[in-house]
């Protein structure tokens, strides 16, 4: 299963998100729930570090699938919004596939 974490402070700004596991939908190269997360998490960090001024600091593991960024400050208003199309986008993935192979939560911090 493939799970995201979405860091929030107390004012429920984004400070952060992780992103672990492989989805175990299909067979490695064929794993559509697993490419689908993969590239909506990939694309919005490249956009958020291609069109914002948010600065974050990103580590990876192949392995283990793991994506982890930690935003400086909280994300500004276009880093929020990249995020929330990436959030809907991975909701609507664990609504049509189910939460045995891709679950997002909410941390506050």
């Amino acid at each position: 299963m493939i799970k995201t974490t979405i860091y929030q402070n107390h004012a429920g700004q984004y400070t952060g998100v992780t992103c672990i596991g492989h989805a175990g939908f299909a067979a490695y190269g064929d794993d559509i729930v697993c490419s689908a997360v993969s590239v909506l998490v990939i694309n919005t960090l490249n956009a958020v570090e291609a069109f914002t001024s948010d600065a974050f600091t990103a580590r990876t593991d192949p392995d283990s699938g793991l994506i982890e960024v930690w935003f400086e400050h909280p994300a500004g208003h276009d880093g929020k919004l990249l995020l929330d199309t990436m959030i809907l986008g991975l909701q609507n993935i664990q609504e049509q596939y189910g939460t045995d192979y891709s679950r997002l939560t909410f941390e506050e911090v």
